[in-house]
């Protein structure tokens, strides 16, 4: 009796034992992965934001994670970056020295510019008027009188003249005084056209060279990117961006100062022509002027058609 109380009891006790034993198989196997995963994603999402507090060091260089950066705040760096002047105060010495000497031959070129279409204006309108004056002269005498108050190229054809009919007195041989005031009015031509195209070399060398000056400066700037590359170990777009269009901005000006040269050169090469021209127009003038006055002349003496 006492043997089947105890068999019994002990019966009991290892059903419970293996009653609690499936219980906790099953609570590991129901709880258990969700736990592990649980305790592997905690440290990723910790990681990720330190990860978005602390970006990550190259070159021992802090660099701002781009994906953290607001729109707004990607915006208005952006806007900053593609300022021209932002540019400039951040290029290397050299292609600042580049970019300075491109804006001053700019300046140069609209000062010339200016100068010569105000200077070549107010000389048509002088020579022009001259020449209407001259045309309805009798003698070279009276042209001077009225050409007393002229500025013009003209007055000096008149007084080369009446000098060279001065300084020929007595000689029959007309065609020789008529070779000799045409040489005197070729140095006279040649001395206006250097005085009327005074700074259209400038023009030229400007448009000739100022692109390729602009052009170094790009190389420079360019050479100096890949170099910042290398140093940084990094090929992210946002590092070589800045100093490309840094050296772009370069190749810009140039161009700035070298189409608008180009343009003003060649207009100015048409208006001195045309001006021209018209000095070779008032040298004919005179000349069939001291060939009037020589024909009077047969049986005068020579000085006094310069009187």
């Amino acid at each position: 009796m006492q043997q089947g109380l105890f068999k019994t009891k002990t019966d009991t006790s290892a059903m419970r034992q293996l009653a609690l034993t499936i219980a906790l198989v099953f609570a590991v196997f129901c709880f258990g992965p969700a736990a592990i995963a649980q305790q592997s994603i905690a440290p990723a999402g910790v990681s990720q934001t330190q990860d978005q507090k602390t970006p990550p060091v190259a070159g021992g260089v802090r660099e701002s994670n781009p994906s953290t950066i607001s729109p707004a705040k990607a915006v208005t760096v952006g806007l900053r970056e593609l300022s021209p002047w932002s540019m400039f105060v951040s290029a290397s010495l050299i292609v600042q020295a580049i970019m300075t000497g491109l804006v001053f031959a700019s300046l140069i070129t609209w000062t010339i510019f200016v100068a010569k279409l105000v200077e070549l204006f107010i000389a048509r309108r002088r020579l022009l008027a001259a020449v209407n004056s001259v045309a309805g002269a009798r003698t070279l005498g009276e042209a001077s009188s009225m050409l007393s108050s002229d500025r013009s190229v003209m007055r000096s054809f008149v007084a080369a003249a009446i000098e060279e009919v001065r300084l020929s007195p007595g000689l029959d041989n007309e065609v020789g005084v008529k070779e000799r005031v045409a040489s005197s009015f070729s140095e006279i031509t040649r001395s206006e056209a250097r005085r009327v195209r005074f700074g259209m070399g400038m023009l030229a060398t400007i448009g000739a060279t100022a692109p390729f000056v602009g052009l170094f400066g790009t190389v420079w700037g360019i050479m100096n990117s890949f170099i910042g590359i290398s140093k940084l170990q990094t090929t992210n777009l946002a590092v070589v961006a800045p100093g490309i269009a840094e050296a772009l901005l370069a190749t810009a000006i140039g161009l700035f100062a070298a189409i608008p040269a180009v343009m003003i050169y060649n207009h100015f090469s048409r208006v001195t022509k045309r001006y021209l021209d018209l000095v070779g127009r008032a040298a004919g003038t005179v000349t069939r002027q001291v060939s009037r006055d020589l024909d009077r002349m047969h049986s005068t003496p020579m000085r006094r058609a310069a009187e």
